[in-house]
C-alpha cells in the first residue's frame, strides 16, 4: 500500500522502494543478483544509522539546551554510538577508493557497539574492485546518500516494509538460493498465527534466516493490540551475511531488544541458560535447510543437550527430524508450542523417521500436520507441511493428532503459488476450530485418534486419514512426494559436482 506523504519531504512507500531497487540495480553487471543482499543491506543499515543519529542529535540539542553534554546525549537518545569519521556524510565526501573509506567506517561502528553490532555488516571487503569495482559502489552510494531516512522522513512502519520488498526482490533474484535466507511471508503469517504469540511469551528461530518469523511475531502482538516490546526474541543462524541482514531487519522494524546467535545449531547451540542448558521456549518457529546430509549424525547419540529424543539419530543423510528434535527440546515445558516446515517426506519415510513419528505421537506432542499447496517457496517446488507439536494439548486433542488438507488453497502465480489473506484465515481458522467453519473453505480434515495412526505404523501421510481417501492413493500421494524429493536432492547434487568441476577448472 502506498502511503500519503505527511509533507513534501516525506517518501511514499512506492518512493521508498523504487529507490531501494534502484540502489541494487546500480550493483547490476559487476555483482551477480544473488549477492545483492551482501552488498545493498549493510549500505542501507549504515545510512539509516547515520541519519537516525543526526535526527537525535537535533532531538537531544532542543530538549536539554544548555545542559546538553555528548555523554547525556549518547545515554538518553542514541541507539547506536557513531565514533568521528565514520559517519555518512564524512565516508560520501571519499571519492577515491570508496570502498576503502567504507571498510573503516563499518569496522569502527562495529568496534564502537560491540554488544549490538559486532559482525552486522557482514564480511564483505569494500575495498575489492575486482569483486566491486569502484564507479560501482560509487553509484549505490549515490543512490542513498539522496535519500533521509530519518523518523521524520521515513515510518519505521515503511522502512520496515521496504526492507521486506527488498527481501522479497532479492529472493526472487536469488532462485534455489532463497530458500537459506527468505520464507514467503504469506507462509510466515499463516505459521504465526497458528502459533499465536501472547505479549511476554519468548519466541526462538533455530534456523533464523532474515528473521521473518521473530519480525511477524512482533507484527501480530502489535495487531493484537499487545505490547511488542513485551516479547524476548532469540534466534541463531549459520551464514555471516545472513545472520547480519537477519538483526538489521529487526533494527529497521524497530525491534532493538533481541538475541541474534550466529553458529551451528546442531554443533553449537548458543541459545543456552545461566547454567549451560539449552534455554526453553513459549514459542519456537522455523523454516530450516531442508534433508541437510552435513549435520553431526555421529555425534548425535552422545549430545550433551539430550536432544536425540528416545534415544533416535535421524539418518546421517537427512537431518529433517533432528531439527524437529532440537525445536521440541527447547520448548517450555507447560505451555510450549512449535511450528515448523517440512517436506512431506518426514510423514511417511521409514526406519528411524517412523521411531521419531512414533515417539512424537505415542508421547503426544504432535498437535497437527497441514498440508500446504506445491509451489509456494522459492528453494523448492516440492509439497512441504506444516507440523504443529505443542508441550501440552487441550483435553479435546490429547491422543490425536488433526490433520489439515490445504493444498487447494492458493493463488496461482507464474512462477510461484500465494497463499491469500483470505486462504490463512481459513487455514488458520480450521486448525483452531478443528472444522471447515462454512463447508465451503476448500479443506479437508481430520481429528485422528492415536489407535488409527498405529493401525498405519505411524504413517502420518495426509491421505491415510482425510475421509475419502483410499490406501491406495494415499500410496500414491506419498510415492509421488517421495520422487519429487529424490528429483531436486538430485539436481541440488548434480549443481554442486557442476561448481567443484568448475572450481577444479574442468568445463562441466
Amino acid at each position: 500500500m502506498t502511503l500519503a506523504p505527511a509533507n513534501p519531504d516525506h517518501l511514499t512507500q512506492r518512493d521508498l522502494e523504487q529507490a531501494l531497487w534502484g540502489a541494487a540495480n546500480a550493483l547490476r553487471g559487476p555483482v551477480d543478483p544473488g549477492d545483492f543482499k551482501a552488498y545493498v543491506f549493510p549500505v542501507l543499515f549504515y545510512k539509516w544509522i547515520s541519519d537516525v543519529y543526526d535526527f537525535r542529535h537535533d532531538e537531544a540539542v532542543d530538549d536539554l539546551g544548555d545542559d546538553w553534554s555528548q555523554e547525556q546525549e549518547d545515554e538518553e537518545y542514541q541507539t547506536f554510538v557513531i565514533p568521528d569519521g565514520a559517519h555518512w556524510d564524512e565516508t560520501f565526501e571519499v571519492t577515491k577508493n570508496s570502498g576503502h573509506a567504507l571498510n573503516n567506517a563499518l569496522v569502527a561502528i562495529q568496534e564502537a557497539n560491540p554488544g549490538k553490532l559486532a559482525g552486522v555488516f557482514g564480511d564483505v571487503n569494500w575495498a575489492n574492485q575486482e569483486r566491486l569495482p569502484q564507479a560501482a559502489l560509487r553509484a549505490l552510494m549515490q543512490v542513498f546518500d539522496k535519500l533521509t531516512l530519518d523518523p521524520a522522513h521515513v515510518s519505521g512502519d515503511m522502512l520496515g516494509s521496504a526492507y521486506e520488498y527488498l527481501l522479497r526482490e532479492f529472493a526472487e533474484a536469488s532462485g534455489k538460493k532463497a530458500g537459506e535466507f527468505f520464507t514467503p511471508r504469506h507462509v510466515v503469517h499463516l505459521l504465526v498465527k497458528i502459533l499465536d504469540p501472547q505479549p511476554g511469551d519468548s519466541v526462538c528461530d533455530p534456523a533464523c534466516g532474515s528473521a521473518g518469523m521473530l519480525v511477524e511475531t512482533v507484527e501480530a502482538v502489535k495487531l493484537a493490540g499487545g505490547n511488542p516490546r513485551s516479547l524476548f526474541l532469540y534466534g541463531q543462524e549459520q551464514n555471516l551475511t545472513t545472520a547480519g541482514i537477519a538483526r538489521m531487519n529487526l533494527y529497521l522494524h524497530g525491534v532493538e531488544d533481541f538475541e541474534i546467535k550466529r553458529g551451528d545449531t546442531f554443533r553449537e547451540p548458543k541459545l543456552l541458560d545461566e547454567a549451560g542448558r539449552l534455554r526453553k521456549f513459549n514459542v519456537v518457529i522455523a523454516n530450516p535447510p531442508f534433508s541437510l546430509n552435513n549435520w553431526p549424525a555421529d555425534t548425535w547419540a552422545k549430545d550433551p543437550h539430550k536432544r536425540a529424543l528416545g534415544g533416535i539419530v535421524p539418518p546421517a543423510k537427512n537431518g529433517d527430524w533432528a531439527w524437529i528434535q532440537h525445536m521440541i527440546s527447547t520448548m517450555d515445558d507447560r505451555d510450549g508450542r512449535v511450528g515448523v516446515v517440512m517436506p512431506h517426506g518426514v510423514l511417511f519415510r521409514g526406519g528411524r523417521e517412523a521411531e521419531m513419528r512414533q515417539w512424537a505421537v505415542d508421547n503426544d506432542k504432535l498437535e497437527a500436520v497441514i498440508g500446504l499447496p506445491n509451489n509456494l517457496f522459492y528453494s523448492t517446488s516440492i509439497p512441504v507441511s506444516l507440523l504443529i507439536f505443542r508441550s501440552e494439548k487441550t483435553a479435546e486433542r490429547k491422543d490425536h493428532v488433526l490433520f489439515i488438507d490445504a493444498r487447494a488453497r492458493f493463488k496461482a502465480g507464474k512462477n510461484q503459488n500465494t497463499l491469500s489473506e483470505d486462504d490463512v484465515e481459513v487455514i488458520d481458522a480450521a486448525y483452531k476450530q478443528g472444522s471447515d467453519i462454512d463447508g465451503e473453505g476448500g479443506l479437508a480434515l481430520s481429528l485422528v485418534p492415536r489407535e488409527k495412526i498405529q493401525e498405519f505404523g505411524y504413517d502420518l501421510n495426509i491421505g491415510r486419514y482425510i475421509q475419502g481417501e483410499t490406501k491406495a492413493e494415499a500410496d500414491v500421494d506419498a510415492a509421488l512426494a517421495a520422487l519429487r524429493e529424490a528429483q531436486e536432492a538430485m539436481a541440488a547434487a548434480r549443481t554442486a559436482l557442476d561448481l567443484r568441476l568448475r572450481e577444479a577448472g574442468f568445463d562441466a
